[in-house]
């Protein structure tokens, strides 16, 4: 580069401080003119120095802006944007061979420094006046000197790629540079901080503050890697500005940059966080709080709190700019809480660490929720009835609800009508209510609830808190909310708890169930007969065997037990138990949980109702069309036997006698034919269960017959534990020796199948129903027989000595329960898919007032089923006859009687006359 001639320069670099004071006026337009004509680097460089140096020492506030910032800093800006220009076109040969190129980047590198030495001075200058300047007295020089800034820090961020390989040649140049735009910008920062604008301020004054802060922005994005204190205190001072002129500057920032890039900011030092925790874990570091690992980490959680708070303060004061952000910020609380516990994707973590952690960031996630609460975007994203996330973030979904159910209850009005609500019309974006939002999101923690996931207890006086599972938890805010919840919003909940009893997925009713139980216990009386009216219809409504009615009936059986004894009898009046159409509902009431009054009341009607529907049935010729009748009261009928604690109960001896008709009529061989005679098998098996102290030994053994009958084929897995509840409850009883030799063969045989084939809960009913006949049976060669294949017996003794076959690791069991879930998920939406069409069919009969059963009982038959039917009841009735003549009945000890040989004769006449006409035809 050339030398400068000038002779003013040359004069002028003689001159005293006094000198310079006095020829101000009339030398530094000249040299203003200098510099901005001059077209080398040298020559710029001395022309700035002179004028920073030697003349601005001398000039007032009020003259800085107009006759020197404003002339000398532009073109400042412009040589430096040039110098770094020359660097990048220029380095791609740079080596240390090549010494002459190595030299021209040096001496670049040590103009951008003396350029930055030189607005370091301006800086200086101008914070030696006591009076704090005005904005537009310096206004050229916070932007220009920004500029610089971003254009070093960058150069500095990208070295590695610039220099490519070659940064150690220059390296000593970078650090220099680096370390003086640090001085530059702390000094510039601090002489910002002594400006101050009211409100008065012009649009200029606004304009350039809102330019400052955008730039430091773009600071904060380039040396986020750079330095961690420069960083922490480039976004201090440009929060601190923000805030502090808010009303002047609120409606010109770009609040979505700053916001996202503290949540950027933020989610890049926790992710740091946990990656550092757990190498210190892995290295073993944790008790080494003087490592720098250890040190590193705590640097890094001071900066994650940094950021936590700084965005919670942010959001507080600008939170109605920043409505277009909440799925942002919804993002980012979703991904902190998914890295601590209970979250199964969370790392384990030292205590030490993971407290530190949890202050930095799992402390301020709450402060932040509380500030998004009122933001109805937020609410409306957060509740949104199609939500779908990624399977580590479904249980802080649902944490995050649960923080709100908490927080809400303090919240105005209008932010909970937000909440709670849901979207009341149309033009509004769809939303669901809070309660609804949160059943639904615990039903989507399908592993986690199987886990089971564990979380903190409620703190009770003078015990230590405990963890829960994620069911309790839950149950335990929804009920809390339940008690603060305003009157007004009881219908909104109602219909929350009803819709979801009616889905799916069993244990989310459940959690409804429990909730609902605390809403009648907490209520009034008349509020709790309401509501077991309104589900007692719905139970009534219900097809048998759907799902719905299954867990309604629960709620059903557990919300009687809250009812007063007057309303009780009310229940009774309003659904009688004497009415067929009433039995679904009596079904599911424990008589245990009535008055005396209401439950023999029950018991009478129901027992009458059953001794009724078996009258009708024999009087209509035991139609199959009327089976589906009989097994609507059986079902009543069983719940009342249950109960029964004495034989000598009336109603006991009723219903013995009804199941003891029962059995007579049922044919093994038409049972296998007829789904709803299996349906009927399996009530009676159950109601003979709880009967069986009072059944005879010959209706014992044609249940027997029935159980082998159907196990021998494919049958249902409800029929098939019904038949191991039955063979269970046998134990109790003593066969007389005349009664032992057709029973407990038959009872060992049926054991041994149970045992030994069938899926895994099959398997496990099998074994409990074999461990509990066993623990009372006074016949102990059933146990030896059952147990002849050592197969079998090997799974009797592990299960009886409770031994684990396999240990699944932590991480296969994680696994299994993941894919488990998505099985039951998927199976439960095809039952929903399935149900719209199942209501329209069964609304469609209704309205129809049709009787399906029995119209169907009365259709005329295929010649072929006629013929099928007839000789598969011509077949059974002689091979019980076979059976009986071989080897008798328990209470069959007579010789057979005369007539039976001649009435033999003559069906084997008619027999050889059916033939006959058959091949006739």
């Amino acid at each position: 580069m050339s030398q400068t001639n000038t002779p003013l320069l040359d004069e002028v670099t003689r001159w005293s401080r006094e000198t310079c004071r006095q020829r101000l006026k009339s030398v530094l337009p000249r040299l203003t003119s200098l510099h901005n004509d001059s077209e080398n680097w040298d020559d710029h460089i001395r022309i700035l120095k002179v004028i920073t140096d030697m003349f601005l020492p001398h000039m007032a506030l009020s003259e800085l802006e107009d006759e020197c910032f404003s002339k000398i800093l532009p073109k400042a800006v412009t040589m430096f944007e040039g110098m770094i220009k020359e660097i990048l076109d220029q380095v791609g040969g740079l080596s240390s061979q090549n010494t002459e190129l190595c030299a021209l980047l040096r001496n670049i590198l040590q103009a951008m420094m003396q350029i930055i030495d030189a607005l370091t001075t301006c800086v200086r200058h101008v914070g030696t006046f006591e009076e704090a300047p005005e904005l537009d007295a310096i206004r050229s020089l916070p932007t220009c000197i920004l500029k610089v800034l971003t254009e070093t820090f960058n150069h500095c961020k990208e070295s590695e790629v610039v220099y490519c390989g070659r940064l150690s040649l220059v390296a000593d140049l970078l650090q220099g540079l680096f370390k003086e735009a640090y001085s530059l910008q702390k000094a510039l920062l601090e002489l910002l901080d002594r400006i101050s604008l009211d409100s008065s301020a012009s649009e200029e004054d606004v304009s350039d503050t809102v330019t400052v802060i955008h730039n430091l922005l773009d600071i904060c994005s380039i040396i986020s890697n750079l330095d961690i204190a420069l960083h922490a205190n480039t976004w201090k001072f440009l929060i601190k500005l923000s805030l502090r002129y808010q009303s002047l500057v609120e409606e010109h920032l770009h609040h979505g940059d700053i916001s996202n890039s503290l949540c950027d900011n933020l989610l890049v030092a926790f992710n740091n966080c946990v990656e550092l925790a757990e190498q210190i874990k892995h290295a073993g570091l944790q008790e080494s709080t003087q490592s720098p690992e250890y040190k590193l980490f705590q640097k890094t959680a001071k900066m994650c709190r940094f950021f936590s708070n700084t965005l919670v303060h942010y959001i507080k004061e600008f939170k109605f700019f920043l409505t277009k952000y909440c799925s942002c910020y919804h993002h980012l609380y979703l991904h902190i809480i998914s890295k601590f516990p209970p979250s199964l994707s969370a790392p384990t973590l030292p205590s030490a660490l993971s407290e530190e952690l949890n202050a930095a960031a799992l402390v301020p996630m709450g402060a932040l929720l509380l500030q998004l609460l009122a933001l109805r975007p937020f609410a409306e994203f957060v509740l949104q009835n199609d939500l779908r996330l990624s399977p580590e973030h479904e249980l802080p979904q649902c944490l995050l609800l649960v923080s709100v159910l908490g927080q809400i209850h303090s919240q105005p009005e209008e932010v909970l009508q937000l909440w709670h609500a849901g979207s009341q019309f149309s033009e509004e974006e769809r939303r669901l209510p809070l309660y609804q939002a949160l059943f639904t999101s615990f039903r989507r923690c399908g592993t986690e609830r199987r886990v089971p996931v564990l979380l903190p207890g409620v703190m009770l006086k003078g015990q230590a808190q405990v963890l829960v599972t994620l069911h309790n938890h839950i149950c335990v805010q929804l009920c809390a909310s339940v008690a603060a919840l305003p009157p007004v919003y009881i219908p909104v909940l109602e219909r929350c708890l009803l819709n979801t009893v009616l889905q799916t997925d069993t244990q989310t009713a459940l959690l409804a169930t429990d909730v609902w139980c605390f809403t009648a216990r907490y209520g009034t009386a008349e509020l709790c007969l309401h509501h077991v009216h309104l589900v007692a219809q719905l139970v009534k409504s219900c097809p048998a065997e759907c799902y719905q009615a299954a867990q309604l009936g629960l709620l059903l059986r557990r919300m009687v037990f809250l009812m007063t004894p007057d309303h009780q009898m009310e229940l009774v009046e309003r659904f009688p138990p004497s009415e067929v159409g009433n039995a679904p509902v009596w079904r599911h009431v424990l008589l245990r949980a009535l008055s005396q009054t209401a439950r023999r009341r029950v018991e009478a009607d129901v027992t009458g109702l059953t001794q009724n529907a078996l009258s009708d049935w024999r009087n209509g010729g035991y139609k199959l069309g009327q089976v589906e009748d009989v097994n609507t009261v059986l079902l009543a009928l069983l719940a009342v036997v249950r109960v029964q604690s004495s034989p000598e109960e009336p109603c006991v001896s009723s219903a013995t006698r009804v199941i003891t008709q029962l059995w007579e009529r049922m044919s093994p061989d038409q049972v296998q034919t007829h789904p709803v005679l299996q349906w009927t098998l399996q009530l009676l098996l159950s109601i003979s269960a709880n009967l069986v102290k009072n059944l005879e030994p010959q209706v014992i053994y044609q249940a027997l017959l029935c159980v082998d009958k159907v196990v021998s084929q494919k049958c249902g897995d409800e029929l098939l534990l019904a038949a191991l509840e039955f063979l269970s409850s046998l134990g109790k009883i003593f066969f007389p020796p005349d009664s032992q030799n057709p029973i407990l063969p038959k009872l060992s045989s049926l054991f041994t199948v149970l045992l030994a084939g069938g899926v895994w809960l099959l398997q496990q009913h099998a074994l409990e129903a074999f461990s509990q006949f066993a623990e009372v049976t006074n016949h102990e060669e059933v146990i030896s027989q059952s147990l002849s294949v050592e197969e079998t017996k090997t799974k009797v003794v592990n299960y009886l000595s409770k031994t684990v076959n396999a240990r699944e690791d932590v991480e296969s069991r994680l696994q299994r329960l993941k894919l488990e879930a998505a099985v039951i998920e998927e199976h439960n939406e095809a039952l929903e898919r399935n149900k719209e069409n199942a209501s329209s069919k069964l609304s469609a009969e209704a309205a129809a007032g049709l009787e399906p059963c029995p119209k169907r009982a009365r259709q005329e038959a295929g010649a072929e089923e006629l013929h099928s039917r007839y000789i598969r009841a011509a077949e059974t009735a002689l091979k019980g006859l076979q059976a009986l003549l071989a080897g008798g009945t328990p209470d069959v000890v007579a010789p057979p009687p005369q007539w039976l040989q001649p009435k033999l004769q003559e069906l084997q006449t008619l027999i050889t006359d059916i033939s006959t006409a058959g091949a006739t035809t």
